[in-house]
């Protein structure tokens, strides 16, 4: 798939993400719940499979699949919202080395009082 060029279309983009969806490739799992999550590439808008799709991804070791799902829960966005949910989803992708994931960890710390343990996360 690397050296295939990217489709023009968003059909032929949809065809080549399923095509890697299939072999449980866990970055175009986690692209194609983003794409439903935005309703990009000839998708509708669908948040509930979106996180379907990047619980999914993040079961097969997709980091960016647990930020998102961090978002989904912070905002309650398709799911209920659960701030302890998404701090778990931040510390995974943080531990992986996902910088937005360590920044959004900052954050939930300052609205939890916690300005100590934030500028750690912001440092």
């Amino acid at each position: 798939f690397c050296r295939t060029r990217y489709p023009d279309n968003d059909a032929d983009a949809l065809a080549m993400t399923q095509t890697r969806v299939s072999t449980k490739d866990p970055v175009a799992i986690n692209h194609f719940g983003e794409c439903c999550c935005l309703g990009t590439n000839g998708q509708q808008k669908d948040v509930p499979r979106a996180i379907t799709l990047w619980t999914k991804a993040a079961e097969l070791g997709s980091i960016k699949a647990l930020f998102n799902l961090g978002i989904r829960y912070e905002n309650g966005d398709g799911v209920e919202q659960d701030k302890a949910k998404a701090v778990q989803f931040y510390k995974k992708a943080a531990m992986h080395g996902w910088v937005e994931a360590r920044h959004n960890l900052g954050c939930c710390e300052v609205r939890m009082g916690n300005s100590d343990r934030a500028v750690r996360h912001f440092l």
